[in-house]
């Protein structure tokens, strides 16, 4: 399985969007800190994921969340309800 998932910072109103195939290990490094564009934002929760079963698909969702605005803010508008 292929993941894509959204990481908010506990301190900020902040997200990221990424995708991966070992969502727990890649959260670990999130955590850590071994992951640049979110170690000035940890602490960091995981608010929500998606599988998909080939790469290709996760990473068309992914680019779909973060290139388009109006679908992030759709996901966003419901993790907060």
């Amino acid at each position: 399985m292929f993941y894509v998932y959204v990481l908010k910072s506990k301190n900020k109103n902040w997200f990221y969007v990424g995708s991966t195939k070992d969502l727990r290990e890649r959260f670990e490094r999130h955590l850590q800190g071994r992951v640049m564009s979110t170690k000035p934002h940890r602490p960091l929760d995981l608010v929500y994921y998606e599988a998909y079963q080939t790469y290709s698909m996760a990473r068309k969702r992914e680019n779909e969340l973060k290139k388009n605005s109006q679908q992030k803010e759709v996901l966003l508008k419901r993790l907060k309800s």
